[in-house]
């Protein structure tokens, strides 16, 4: 029988299970979407016992259409989120603490004035920040009545969303971590590939919390038989945009993936040497299989995605994302509006956690239409930031940019991404390749895939769409995104 892989995807809006044959072709799917909590401005929480429940949900409902149990699992998750559990009960203290989540902040500010700054960066790649996990992880020590002591005893665990649902499959049996996913918690050296001591001490964090760090595809165990109806190896773990590198096959330096979902991501990959960033990007890992690292430039944005969640939810002028691209079609141009959805903060390469967002340049016969543009083309304006600023570090224009992810779909967005950038843009058949990224490491470690080479051949290209708009055309626009940004920014 052919055999089969699962990925859970467990994103910020949603949990996901797919399952994949050995070409990387989706068989079977399940998602559920996620709560979210807000319990002040700037902070946002969720239920780990929710996301718990979703991921047994959707994995048995695909696993009850498997003629077979899969080969094994591969796991990719929202990074950044914290949780802190008892490894007694396996009980979350508190809710998980989301990426998007700004509590942290004043203790990021603290720590630059303090001149930190460049220490911290220097050994983790990372911009001080409170979207990374580690001023997340200090909150819950300081603020759950215990946890610091418990903490201390070696009784408490720490993990991200990827550690969490680990230990939950294993039984308890392990608590681990990868590579990409330690990298991006603040506390990881990149450079070691190991938790750092200094930053420990820095922060106050107890080694006793913090989970093994692994490679991307490797043992992470067995989930308990009750669970899955079997005993299922789990072989593969990244983050969703390392995730996303795999599964668009970005395994060469210079190529430059960008993932649409809650936030953008753009990942350029630049090889076995970690590359400085003199324009606030993140050096992070890209991926590392068999001890071997291989790094890349992000640029994250927090919002895109949920500019249309915001007009679908919030406002309710759209019952559903799809909605979007025939609005956005029917205008001749944006008539001057522009959305900045800075709902928390600003990212890369601004990094002002205290933004806000704004929408300008509204009239009065300014309709639904105008602003769902807007939100629209907020997301390319805000990747040709990214872009300009990986530029100024010296990668090269790239030749195509690959992009993924849920508004991947919206053919109007991917049009108006390729002249806003002037760069061919490529989306593959699957967009989902967050899942299938996890689900390629998990076929590595089992051996349904005996090297990289053999993963670049689930990659189909389904439309290439090629810039077409004037030089002036594209000054314009740009030149109105960046008087609206430079109001929020101010």
């Amino acid at each position: 029988m052919t055999p089969t892989l699962l990925a859970i995807d467990q994103g910020t809006t949603s949990t996901r299970a797919i399952l994949f044959g050995a070409a990387g072709e989706p068989l079977h799917a399940e998602q559920r979407e996620l709560r979210q909590i807000y319990p002040r401005d700037g902070w946002v929480e969720h239920d780990p016992e929710e996301i718990w429940a979703a991921t047994l949900t959707v994995c048995r409902a695909v696993l009850a259409k498997a003629d077979a149990p899969p080969a094994a699992i591969g796991i990719t998750n929202q990074r950044e989120t914290t949780v802190l559990w008892d490894r007694a009960t396996g009980r979350a203290v508190y809710n998980a603490i989301v990426w998007q989540d700004r509590r942290g902040a004043d203790h990021c500010a603290r720590l630059v004035r303090e001149g930190h700054g460049a220490a911290i960066q220097e050994r983790t790649g990372l911009v001080v920040d409170s979207y990374f996990s580690a001023t997340k992880l200090v909150w819950l020590l300081d603020n759950v009545e215990g946890a610091r002591a418990a903490a201390e005893r070696g009784d408490l665990a720490f993990g991200t969303i990827d550690s969490f649902l680990l230990w939950r499959l294993t039984g308890g049996k392990v608590h681990a971590t990868d590579a990409t996913n330690a990298a991006r918690t603040m506390l990881f050296n990149i450079h070691t590939q190991a938790w750092d001591d200094t930053l420990l001490d820095l922060f106050g964090v107890p080694a006793a919390v913090l989970p093994e760090v692994r490679d991307c595809a490797a043992d992470f165990g067995e989930t308990e038989r009750e669970l899955l109806g079997a005993s299922i190896p789990i072989g593969g773990m990244a983050g969703d945009q390392h995730a996303a590198m795999i599964g668009q096959s970005c395994f060469a330096p210079g190529m430059v993936k960008a993932t649409f979902g809650t936030g953008c991501f753009v990942l350029v990959h630049t090889g076995s040497t970690p590359a400085v960033s003199k324009n606030r990007l993140l050096t992070t890992v890209a991926y590392r299989l068999n001890g071997e690292t291989s790094y890349a430039l992000e640029g994250s944005v927090f919002n895109s995605g949920t500019a249309v969640q915001w007009l679908r939810d919030g406002l309710g002028i759209i019952e559903n994302a799809a909605e979007t691209e025939g609005l956005a079609a029917g205008l001749s141009g944006n008539a001057g509006v522009y959305f900045v959805p800075a709902f928390t903060g600003l990212g890369a390469p601004h990094w002002r956690p205290g933004a806000r967002g704004a929408i300008h340049g509204l009239a009065r016969d300014t309709g639904r239409a105008e602003i769902v543009r807007a939100a629209l083309e907020a997301a390319c304006y805000q990747t040709a930031d990214l872009l300009s600023a990986m530029s100024a570090d010296g990668a090269a224009t790239p030749t195509a940019l690959r992009a993924d992810g849920g508004m991947a779909a919206n053919g109007w967005l991917m049009q108006f991404l390729a002249d806003v950038l002037d760069v061919p843009v490529e989306r593959p058949r699957l967009t989902e390749t967050t899942a299938l990224g996890a689900a390629l490491l998990a076929g590595l470690q089992c051996g349904v895939f005996a090297s990289l080479g053999d993963l670049t051949k689930s990659w189909r290209l389904d439309r290439r769409f090629e810039p077409r708009m004037k030089e002036a055309e594209r000054q314009v626009l740009l030149d109105g995104w960046a008087a609206a940004l430079a109001r929020v920014v101010d």
